[in-house]
């Protein structure tokens, strides 16, 4: 139910952000932004040392993107898309970051299963808190570890 003094802030904010869709559209790229910089590092330690200071700042609520997916069912186009757009960026970037750990091109799989710790770190912080980033990092160390054997 829209109050009446809810009314006049709404119709303002959709003024400059066009609507509800584009306004969570434009905080998810903000968010994108952010995260992508503060995760710019060169080594899987230094992934799992910058998500925990994410988290710290940032407070442990899962994963923006997926939770905003999830709220809009997946069907509306500006938040499919920014999600879509996001996890992209986010694998490249990990993939960036493996390949330079290793000094070499990583295996795909790899670049996969340390996504999948960053991904789940972040889930498991909601309910664990720092302990999931320490317990993804420590996975990590073993994967890459394996990697360069």
């Amino acid at each position: 139910m829209v109050t009446a003094l809810q009314a006049p802030l709404d119709r303002t904010l959709y003024k400059h952000a066009g609507s509800k869709a584009q306004l969570m559209a434009a905080v998810l790229a903000e968010r994108d932004r952010r995260l992508l910089r503060q995760i710019e590092v060169s080594s899987v330690e230094a992934l799992f040392a910058a998500l925990a200071g994410w988290i710290r700042d940032e407070g442990a609520r899962g994963c923006l993107f997926l939770r905003s997916r999830a709220e809009t069912g997946g069907t509306v186009p500006e938040i499919a898309d920014a999600v879509a757009v996001h996890k992209t960026a986010l694998r490249q970037r990990v993939a960036g970051i493996v390949a330079a750990d290793l000094g070499a091109a990583p295996d795909p799989l790899l670049v996969d299963q340390v996504l999948v710790l960053v991904e789940g770190a972040t889930h498991a912080a909601v309910t664990l808190g720092p302990e999931a980033v320490e317990a993804a990092r420590s996975a990590a160390a073993v994967l890459v570890a394996q990697a360069r054997a």
